[in-house]
């Protein structure tokens, strides 16, 4: 069995898988949409992943604010953890994200990648580092 790891955006959705001992995460895609609100091709896409890494449970970013509060996008995160819940039958554990994005985009620019490529990669490579903290926690917690 695999996690899924995903960072959930306003039209793209950063996807990430474990290895098979659930200990590393890497990138796999990024699903794009031209609106907010077309979910359908998005949690179709999710499921099918799903499906073909026997995924057993998915990671979602939770997007609070640096003061710990919830706004807009936790909203919107929720609700999006209940329609992936439903499509899939998998549990969405909501994972704390804050500076995940921050994170990816400094370990690129740290790799020398140019700003174009940058934006084409940051939301699978914010993904990964949900992800991997998630892992990193569970391991952690095993280990004890």
């Amino acid at each position: 069995m695999r996690v899924m790891g995903l960072d959930y955006g306003s039209k793209t959705v950063g996807v990430a898988l474990s290895d098979t001992l659930l200990l590393t995460a890497q990138g796999l895609e990024i699903i794009r949409r031209e609106r907010e609100d077309k979910l359908r091709q998005t949690l179709a896409r999710l499921d099918a992943i799903s499906k073909e890494y026997e995924v057993d449970r998915i990671v979602l970013g939770y997007p609070k604010n640096m003061n710990n509060t919830e706004g807009v996008r936790c909203e919107k995160t929720r609700a999006f953890q209940e329609m992936l819940e439903k499509r899939t039958g998998l549990p969405v554990i909501l994972w704390d994200e804050r500076l995940s994005t921050v994170e990816a985009d400094r370990t690129m620019k740290e790799g020398r990648i140019r700003r174009e490529e940058r934006k084409e990669y940051v939301d699978m490579l914010a993904a990964v580092f949900i992800l991997q903290s998630y892992l990193d926690k569970e391991n952690g917690d095993w280990k004890k």
